[in-house]
């Protein structure tokens, strides 16, 4: 009898348009999907490319952000300042989100100029 090799697992590296696509997607599924998006992403083509891990990665780490704003400021819109956080924070999560996804579609790393690094 023969035996047969096991199966290897080697990934193949993506193309660089492949990269920019899915760290450009990373950035972008935020406005959907908020910390989901770029998590999936991480998890799923991390390993195939450095580019789009470490895009997706600077994504999940802003949307944790956002959420944690989002979270605080629905808490202060008892005191009314809530109230008036809750658009900005939206506003400019936005405007950030499609400036990360631009600079990733160019091939760009881009870093967010507020966010807390916890994923790397």
């Amino acid at each position: 009898m023969s035996q047969t090799p096991p199966p290897t697992t080697t990934l193949e590296p993506m193309s660089p348009d492949e990269e920019r696509n899915w760290a450009m997607i990373a950035h972008l599924s935020g406005l959907v999907l908020l910390v989901i998006g770029p998590l999936i992403i991480m998890l799923v083509f991390g390993a195939r490319s450095t580019f789009v891990r470490k895009q997706a990665a600077e994504a999940l780490n802003f949307q944790i952000v956002i959420a944690i704003g989002l979270i605080i400021s629905l808490i202060l819109t008892v005191v009314v300042i809530g109230a008036i956080l809750l658009p900005i924070i939206v506003i400019v999560g936005v405007i950030f989100m499609i400036l990360g996804g631009v600079a990733a579609n160019k091939g760009v790393e881009y870093r967010y100029p507020f966010n807390v690094r916890m994923v790397k």
